[in-house]
């Protein structure tokens, strides 16, 4: 009895310091807010103008980041919704609302009256009634000078059968918040952690809240057993069984004063409803086997055919107390919850007789593996985590023949060795390999999206839509507004929808004119020429938010 009542004791403890540190933030945080709710009040005005709806083709999205990117689940069309960009001067936010038609490769700008205010890192599902909707919940507002931060606790849904907004009001939500995971599950979405965050506070969350698409009505959920630690970023996904995954997901806390410590999860937990017990939930910690995903932050979800649940790229954060470097990863990895399995994905491309097996290792390098055509196509293969690329001016630059030794896993579990002699590549001017030669034949230089983080997926007809993100290069942020196409049965190439040059983004150092574009950022508008003609409205209000 002892024992229980301190463990008790001491949970109740934990929940009153969270409760103390919510209410520090709060306090610290509401001036701020205030003076953003202003400004976002002032963009809401200017959106309620818009009193029908306009839909016009246009060229694909400016760059963005920690937009969403959703599937219709009716129509063979990718809802694209809100978003950041940073040019290295203002911080641009974005409410547009963007439709790419797959079967015409089109894209078409659908304004709609009194939609959202403009956001990112906010959570978007969609579910098919009423002919589909869409449904977004919270995701953070920031000031131009990217200093302060606004969270929101809203609830949407777009009616997609009737190309309208509702702003659904019920009590009992979840704090303000961005970063947060949100999935549909049987007539309910079941929203999960997240951050709040203002410019001398943060704090994470690991509550988890239900929405009832019938009611309209939220309730928070008290999951027994031990739960994920609290976090934002992670992956949150449903499985074929009826239960919620969660994997990874970032979170900091402060080690001394002006001093933040990141922790990049790699935990993962599953989320049960009890049978026979409407309402109880318990977590239960799970340890998968395979070849797992090493430790990031910043990477994208996507659901897989077959129930599976799909994980591209993101960012290692190398941490000291003075200094952040990032490196940037490319890779895909799927995790199999039936058999509770994670994989490496993998492109193959056919050579005549034989399967190449590219695998994306992440980092901008890849690792070719010669196979029978059986076994690539068995599917599942995983390189072990010791799979590296030979560094260049290595031991690889050498003219004798180098022996490549892999151990590949098949999705039975059965470890293959597969041995390959490379001729080492000679100087850049020597002619190519026989090999290199098939890989031209067979379609040209095999393609992948560059390293990024907090890019957008989606997944229609078994096949996998990337679109933007960004990268760092030095102290310069690149936002991307490339779009890539995968089809997740071949798993034969990346299909580039639309090109994008990093080298010609606009970058504007600190020290440059802040005149220039200022009025653009405040606004949160596209910088695109398609934009030129925005209202005399918008263009005031950016002078106002410059100065």
């Amino acid at each position: 009895m002892g024992k229980k009542g301190k463990k008790e004791k001491k949970g109740r403890g934990a929940e009153k310091t969270a409760a103390k540190m919510e209410k520090k933030v709060s306090k610290r945080s509401r001036k701020e807010e205030e003076d953003l709710e202003a400004l976002i009040a002032h963009f809401q005005t200017l959106d309620a103008k818009k009193t029908q709806i306009v839909e016009t083709p246009c060229s694909p999205p400016s760059p963005r980041l920690n937009a969403s990117l959703s599937a219709h689940p009716e129509k063979d069309e990718l809802i694209l919704f809100g978003g950041e960009y940073f040019n290295g001067q203002k911080t641009f936010l974005y409410n547009e609302l963007y439709i790419y038609n797959i079967r015409k490769d089109t894209w078409t700008k659908v304004e709609i009256p009194s939609p959202p205010p403009r956001r990112c890192a906010h959570q978007a599902v969609v579910v098919p009634q009423g002919g589909g909707q869409l449904w977004i919940f919270g995701g953070e507002f920031a000031s131009p000078d990217g200093e302060q931060f606004y969270h929101y606790k809203d609830l949407w849904v777009l009616h997609l059968a009737t190309k309208t907004w509702e702003q659904v009001r019920s009590p009992g939500g979840p704090s303000g918040r961005s970063g947060h995971r949100m999935v549909a599950w049987k007539r309910q979405l079941i929203l999960f952690g997240g951050f709040h965050e203002s410019t001398r506070d943060y704090i994470y969350y690991n509550d988890v809240y239900a929405f009832d698409l019938d009611t309209f009505t939220w309730s928070k959920l008290s999951p027994s057993g031990t739960g994920p630690t609290p976090r934002s970023g992670c992956q949150m996904s449903v499985t074929p069984q009826g239960s919620i995954v969660i994997y990874g997901g970032y979170s900091k806390q402060r080690v001394k004063k002006d001093v933040d410590k990141g922790t990049q999860h790699s935990d993962m937990f599953l989320l049960k409803s009890e049978e026979g017990r409407e309402g109880r939930w318990v977590w239960t910690r799970i340890n998968p086997s395979g070849t797992k995903p090493t430790p990031r932050s910043g990477f994208s979800v996507a659901m897989a055919p077959n129930s599976q649940t799909l994980l591209f790229g993101g960012v290692c954060d190398e941490e000291e107390e003075e200094s952040l470097e990032g490196d940037f990863l490319n890779d895909l990895y799927f995790y199999d919850a039936t058999k509770n399995r994670w994989f490496a994905g993998q492109l193959k491309v056919e050579l005549g007789s034989k399967v190449v097996a590219m695998v994306i290792l992440g980092r901008g390098c890849a690792v070719l593996l010669a196979s029978s055509a059986c076994q690539a196509r068995s599917g599942g293969l995983g390189v072990q985590p010791n799979a590296v690329c030979p560094a260049p001016g290595g031991p690889s630059s050498a003219q004798a023949p180098l022996e490549v030794v892999r151990e590949v896993v098949t999705e039975d579990g059965t470890v293959v060795t597969i041995k390959q002699m490379l001729t080492a590549p000679g100087p850049s001017k020597q002619p190519q390999s026989d090999e290199d030669d098939s890989l031209e034949e067979a379609g040209g230089p095999l393609v992948e999206p560059r390293p990024r983080s907090n890019a957008m997926l989606a997944v229609k007809h078994g096949r996998l839509y990337l679109y933007g993100g960004m990268f760092e290069a030095g102290d310069r942020q690149v936002t991307l507004s490339d779009f890539y196409c995968l089809d997740l049965h071949k798993m034969d190439q990346w299909m580039v929808l639309v090109e994008a040059d990093p080298a010609t983004q606009e970058w504007l150092e600190e020290s440059d004119s802040e005149d220039s574009d200022a009025g653009e950022g405040a606004e949160g508008g596209e910088e695109d020429e398609e934009d030129e003609d925005s209202s005399e409205e918008d263009q005031e209000l950016g002078e106002e938010c410059s100065d």
